[in-house]
């Protein structure tokens, strides 16, 4: 007996079903792939001395009180950049540039970790001497030349200003500068700053509240002045005065009695910048002073390390906003998470990372409970910082991340490069290749936000005949980091006020 016409289409349908079903044709949704334009390491052009950056201090001392000529009062400001590997010229290879980077960056990294351990510092405090709101930002630019793997920004120092490169570091907290009479100095670009030819410099007296807020304090007895000490992790240190000092921005924005480090004994890899910026979270970096005015927040943009070898790099600037022109009015707006504190560390911006996913489908081995914070001893946890490169997730997330991409892009014709490179451990031949499909990472955070990020922000290339690598290394010491290779592109945003932090793509 025939079926009747409904039953047939549903018997028909269903024995398709089971035929795709079978096949695999339902078995997973398809992978999620996107293009990644293979363009190999290279170094920069170096900069021009009529270039933007260059020389944008002729003429700042003439500005008002945060004012700029024909403005009037500052609200925010962008600024248009260039890489920092392009302000000095060398006979290094882009090679030997590159694993500088690395290795600075590893010695970074040991440092975050030891200060973890080592355990808590004081609560933070914020200084309430400021009144009233004004956005401002400043140029940012990258130091992968020089082997620093930071990025840097051009300020003035003192009155009349002095400018020169600072190092923008989200992991440390004190603000210093190199100063004469140097004991020992390593070589700057631009002169090195003299308090004494500064009306606004103050030395910070032996007992003075803000001489007991450093980690390492001393005192000159004879001048009675409070001395400060502060070392990295690969061996730099800065030693001197502990003072105050008026700091100018970009278009005319002063900020008044910064509490900073005027160094005399300075040794290091810090090259061609004058001294430090600090952004942490410390009760001695700069959002903290700076709070009241700018209502604690603050945003940076890092342009691609090789924009500036493509054709896109006059349309992609980095950039660095504070006050409430940092947080982005767009639509869809920025991906927030929570900001969370380590109560036995308060430098580090924390936040939460619940999963990750490459091509499409959550990555089973990535977990939140591998990589939370624990309140009680201060380990664990996820830190967002601009001085370290390479993204560093704790060991066995990090070996379910990697299996998952190398999978993913094994199926989409990559072949992998045997013996890796330096601290990466999958690295591909992409040599004759202008472009490849690549599995899609993304971060899930707290919250429910998701940080899709591009190709080039973790298949990078790490030599000049093709070879490229997937940027995330794995770590033991229970601490994980998301480093500026991942952030490049976005703009990321520091919102005390709200604590939150947030992701915009494309934010440059």
């Amino acid at each position: 007996m025939a079926l009747p016409p409904a039953k047939l289409r549903t018997s028909c349908l269903f024995l398709v079903y089971i035929s795709l079903h079978l096949a695999g044709g339902y078995s997973s949704p398809a992978a999620d792939y996107q293009t990644l334009v293979v363009t190999p390491l290279r170094k920069p052009p170096a900069l021009l001395p009529e270039d933007d950056l260059l020389s944008w201090s002729a003429g700042a001392e003439a500005l008002g009180h945060d004012q700029v000529a024909g403005v009037g009062l500052l609200n925010s400001l962008r600024v248009d950049l260039a890489h920092r590997d392009s302000l000095v010229s060398g006979n290094i290879t882009a090679e030997e540039v590159f694993r500088l980077r690395l290795d600075r960056d590893a010695a970074r990294v040991l440092k975050v970790e030891e200060a973890l351990e080592a355990g808590a510092t004081p609560p933070a405090a914020v200084n309430r001497t400021r009144r009233g709101r004004r956005s401002f930002s400043s140029a940012v630019v990258s130091g992968l030349a020089q082997g620093s793997g930071e990025y840097f920004t051009r300020i003035g120092i003192g009155t009349p200003a002095r400018f020169g490169y600072m190092v923008l570091d989200t992991g440390s907290d004190v603000v210093w500068l190199q100063c004469a009479p140097c004991r020992r100095c390593y070589t700057q670009s631009d002169p090195i700053f003299d308090p004494r030819r500064s009306s606004s410099f103050a030395v910070v007296p032996c007992g003075a509240p803000l001489c007991r807020r450093l980690d390492v304090a001393g005192c000159d007895t004879r001048r009675q002045s409070c001395l400060y000490q502060v070392s990295y992790g690969d061996g730099s240190i800065t030693t001197g005065e502990f003072s105050t000092e008026t700091l100018t921005f970009r278009g005319g924005a002063r900020v008044a009695r910064v509490a900073l480090g005027c160094g005399h004994d300075n040794e290091g890899l810090f090259v061609a910048a004058a001294g430090l910026l600090g952004l942490g979270r410390g009760r001695l970096s700069f959002p903290t002073q700076a709070g009241q005015r700018f209502n604690h927040r603050f945003s940076y943009c890092l342009v691609d390390r090789t924009s500036s070898n493509s054709a896109a790099a006059t349309a992609r600037a980095s950039s660095m906003i504070f006050g409430d022109a940092a947080v982005p009015r767009t639509q869809p707006p920025p991906a927030f998470t929570p900001m969370l504190r380590n109560p036995r560390m308060d430098t580090f911006y924390y936040v939460e990372l619940t999963g990750m996913s490459v091509g499409g489908s959550p990555v089973a081995g990535v977990t939140g409970a591998q990589l939370r914070l624990d309140p009680a001893t201060g380990k664990g946890g996820v830190i967002v910082d601009s001085g370290t490169s390479v993204t560093r997730l704790a060991r066995p997330a990090y070996a379910a991340l990697r299996d998952a991409f190398k999978a993913g892009a094994t199926a989409s014709g990559l072949r992998l490069s045997p013996g890796g490179f330096s601290l990466f451990d999958t690295c591909y031949n992409l040599a004759g290749r202008t472009e490849v499909k690549v599995p899609t990472v993304v971060m899930h955070l707290s919250g429910g936000s998701d940080v899709s990020l591009p190709a080039e922000n973790y298949l990078i290339p790490v030599d000049t005949r093709g070879t490229f690598c997937f940027a995330f290394a794995g770590t033991d010491s229970g601490v994980s980091i998301i480093g500026n290779i991942q952030q490049q592109g976005f703009r990321v945003v520091f919102d005390g006020a709200a604590a939150r932090v947030g992701f915009l793509p494309r934010g440059c």
